[in-house]
């Protein structure tokens, strides 16, 4: 019988259930007395039932003997021991419509997580010794030049070194729009170039690749379970044979208690109260609802590493945001330079270059930009100053490039009543004496100001912004975007304590960021957010949900369908619970029959992932642009952008 039973493994599962279906029409409108009949009737429950059995059997040898394929079985093999045969073929039947409905299901909220293993290409255009050839991502080292033709995915991340290119990231990020990138910028493996070739130098390898790491982030996911669907796992394993022992009473109890006691009629009733009591609509319907949630955000340009997460995002009521990269652009540009003692703009601009031409950050770049490729000077005993600035001789004089604080600490006069915008100052000081200074800012993200205003409506009672910008621009901005406090010049520790100190509270935090330092501060939050375009390797590591196309409106996306997946749930959960309950009830005092049964657990079933589906169309790419331009006019998307703001 074993032997049997596997080679149900080795069939097509369609193959089997078609044939199975073929018979059960067939002899659904049999007389049950005919003996031909009866072995059609046996032949067409092997192939519908079959799997079942199979199913049922290895988990017996697993040691795990009451499941739903259990229940199924013992209760259809009843059926046909009472000579039920049309209802014991039609409960194996409708189950295993249910069971390909399900793998239908599952195959379509797969299907925006598929489309990125679709992007992931297996051939890269590699230039070596001046020939072009065609091999593996794997076999490509960084450092080495791919070429990509139009149309072709982009195999590994880069920097594009051709002029410029146009690339569609739509499975990356969820942005259908193509964008513009030029010369030294990256470029992410997965996106298809639009218009010509173009060549990239590799940047990292294959399995280090975004893209990889958005498919390794979703695997996760899926192996994640949210608290609901862990209580389902462990109340099935009790419920079930609670239900087989109460089936086996209701067969038995009764000659102790009813005068005119008939086995078949009590052994029909439990027969049906086996039926109805499979947890199988449960089971499918739950972990499908919140795998259409990871499904749908996916879809959406948001990442969540497990479906807990769904239930964190909720109940978020505190949210603390970093400002640059994440409320902001992160991009800096020059606004304003002054000069004094003699220097003009240029002169300025080259001697602060000269002592930031080593740095990373963005103020640093912003002033190299500024500097227009001139030849820098050499600089000598250049030294940091932590928070503040530099310091280095230069041609023979000692230059201070920084905030006010390091003035003040060299003893430079500086007078402060006219730097009142809310900008980035950097202050130039050669030999002890003021020279000039550079004023650099940001931009306000578009959907910033929307984002905010919607993370209110939704009940986020309290949203913080923690930043190490200078506390006028932080206040400037929290203004702008009205946001309940802000607090500027932190360092990584503070922003830390701040997050810590609102979980003492018994909230439900969740931290928005982006740099290397926000790693800390993510990884204890109770729902960590990493803006993953721009956002460092470690902090989407630690993050619990990656937003790849660094819109903070995408924050109250997330929890609308954190939402609307437990809503989906838990509908699903009340609905097949009350209606088994009421049938099984009926079941006990004999008003119910295997065909009411049937619909009680597999048309409960059909209903329930029916209703989990509606989480992955309401929430398709498309469906949620339309809604954004509804709910948020243009004008007000917009107003923000030319606000200014500064670095963190």
């Amino acid at each position: 019988m074993i032997e049997l039973l596997k080679k149900y493994k080795e069939i097509s599962a369609g193959s089997v259930f078609l044939i199975g279906a073929v018979l059960t029409q067939y002899v659904f409108s049999f007389p049950n007395s005919n003996y031909v009949y009866f072995t059609l009737y046996i032949i067409a429950y092997l192939f519908v039932g079959g799997p079942v059995w199979a199913k049922a059997f290895s988990s017996i040898r697993r040691g795990n003997i009451f499941t739903e394929f259990f229940l199924m079985g013992i209760a259809t093999v009843g059926a046909f021991i009472l000579g039920e045969y049309a209802e014991g073929v039609a409960v194996m039947f409708f189950y295993m419509i249910g069971e390909h409905t399900q793998h239908g299901a599952v195959h379509k909220a797969r299907h925006s997580i598929s489309k990125l293993l679709d992007q992931q290409p297996d051939i890269a255009t590699v230039e070596r010794n001046g020939i072009m050839m065609d091999v593996h991502p794997t076999e490509v080292e960084i450092g080495e030049i791919i070429l990509v033709k139009p149309g072709e995915k982009v195999p590994l991340d880069g920097e594009l070194i051709s002029e410029s290119g146009s690339f569609n990231s739509a499975a990356l990020t969820g942005e259908s729009k193509p964008s513009t990138i030029t010369s030294g910028e990256s470029v992410w493996a997965g996106s298809i170039n639009q218009n010509s070739l173009v060549r990239i130098r590799v940047k990292s390898a294959f399995k280090d690749s975004k893209l990889a790491n958005i498919l390794n982030l979703v695997e996760e996911a899926v192996q994640r379970k949210a608290p609901t669907q862990r209580f389902m796992a462990k109340f099935a394993k009790v419920y079930t044979p609670i239900v087989v022992w109460l089936a086996v009473a209701l067969t038995f109890l009764p000659f102790l208690i009813v005068e005119d006691y008939v086995f078949q009629d009590w052994f029909y009733r439990a027969l049906i109260f086996l039926v109805v009591s499979c947890p199988c609509g449960l089971v499918i319907s739950i972990p499908l609802g919140y795998f259409g949630g990871i499904g749908a955000a996916s879809q959406n340009g948001i990442l969540l590493k497990g479906s807990d997460y769904l239930d964190q995002l909720r109940n978020m009521d505190t949210l603390f945001m970093d400002k640059t990269g994440t409320l902001t652009e992160g991009v800096f540009e020059i606004q304003t330079v002054s000069t004094s003692n003699g220097l003009v703009n240029n002169e300025l601009l080259k001697i602060a270059a000269s002592l930031e031409q080593h740095s990373s950050h963005p103020i640093a770049k912003a002033i190299l930009e500024g500097a227009n490729g001139e030849k820098l000077f050499e600089v000598s005993h250049q030294e940091e100053v932590p928070g503040k600035g530099l310091k280095g001789n230069l041609n023979g004089d000692e230059v201070l490039v920084g905030n006010a604080d390091l003035l003040a600490d060299y003893g430079v006069k500086l007078s402060l009543e006219k730097f009142t915008q809310p900008y980035t100052y950097v202050h130039v000081a050669i030999n002890g004496a003021y020279t000039g200074t550079i004023s650099i800012a940001d931009t306000i993200k578009p959907d910033a100001k929307s984002a905010i205003a919607a993370l209110r409506k939704q009940g986020v009672k309290k949203i913080v912004m923690l930043s190490g910008d200078n506390q006028k621009v932080v206040d400037y901005v929290a203004q702008e975007l009205g946001i309940d406090e802000a607090y500027g010049g932190l360092m990584p520790e503070d922003k830390y304590e701040f997050v810590k100190n609102a979980l003492g509270e018994n909230k439900v935090v969740g931290f928005v960021g982006d740099g290397v330092n926000d790693a800390p501060v993510i990884a204890l939050a109770d729902v960590g957010i990493a803006m993953g375009g721009v956002g460092s390797d470690a902090t989407i590591e630690t993050a619990d949900l990656v937003i790849q196309t660094d819109h903070p409106s995408k924050i109250s996306l997330s929890i609308k369908i954190a939402r609307f997946t437990h809503r989906v749930v838990w509908e699903n959960i009340s609905f097949a619970m009350g209606t088994k309950v009421l049938v099984m009830g009926l079941a006990t005092v004999g008003m119910a029959n295997l065909w009411l049964a049937i619909f009680a657990d597999v048309g409960v079933a059909l209903i329930a992932i029916a209703n989990a589906i509606r989480v992955q169309n309401k929430f398709s790419e498309k469906k949620v642009r339309l809604n954004f331009m509804e709910e948020v006019p243009a004008e007000q998307v917009h107003s923000s952008c030319d606000t200014c703001c500064s670095v963190n």
